[in-house]
């Protein structure tokens, strides 16, 4: 077969554009389409909840809508948020799958607690968990407490704990943390996007 450039590229696009969306809408039955329809409406105002967030999976921090049924109180879809300024409703493949963190027979349902030098795990109430974060986080600032500093000034800070942010938190809960820790009295503040 003989073909000049003209053809060749004209037969090159028309493989582009055929291998692009040639397989769109194909292999539909009747069956799947109703099943689609049925999701489509199931994501309307009626029926859903839309609420934004952030991706909890790297540090860019693209923004999803989550669709939550107000039927089950399940996470039903969730995509890119089109008007977010770091993706604009683009996600890469965690990001997609991102409703598998709910929707998941694996993940745990309860608060796992075990106590020092205890080779066992006991299932605790989360008020229980959070009250016991919050003694432990109290006694640990208490001792660690410095008033003042070897020349006498006063500095008021804790030099035995120190904080590990999140890349999955936007600028103004960063800043809120951040503000939070600072009260407690703590200098070792980082995030894990600059590290």
């Amino acid at each position: 077969m003989h073909t000049n450039r003209r053809n060749f590229l004209k037969l090159s696009a028309t493989a582009a554009v055929a291998t692009a969306f040639g397989g769109l809408g194909l292999g539909c039955t009747a069956a799947s389409q109703g099943q689609m329809q049925d999701r489509i409406a199931a994501l309307s105002p009626k029926w859903s909840k839309q609420t934004t967030t952030v991706c909890c999976y790297c540090a860019v921090g693209c923004g999803l809508v989550v669709n939550t049924s107000l039927k089950t109180m399940k996470a039903i879809n969730v995509e890119g948020d089109p008007d977010h300024p770091v993706n604009e409703g683009a996600l890469c493949a965690k990001g997609s799958s991102i409703w598998q963190l709910n929707d998941n027979d694996r993940r745990p349902d309860s608060v796992l607690y075990r106590a020092p030098y205890s080779k066992e795990f006991k299932k605790v109430s989360l008020a229980w968990a959070l009250e016991k974060i919050a003694h432990n986080v109290k006694k640990t600032r208490d001792e660690g407490f410095t008033y003042k500093n070897a020349k006498g000034q006063v500095v008021n800070r804790v030099d035995n704990i120190a904080s590990l942010g999140s890349a999955a938190l936007d600028n103004e809960e960063c800043w809120a943390y951040q503000t939070m820790l600072r009260s407690l009295g703590l200098v070792y503040i980082e995030h894990q996007a600059r590290i």
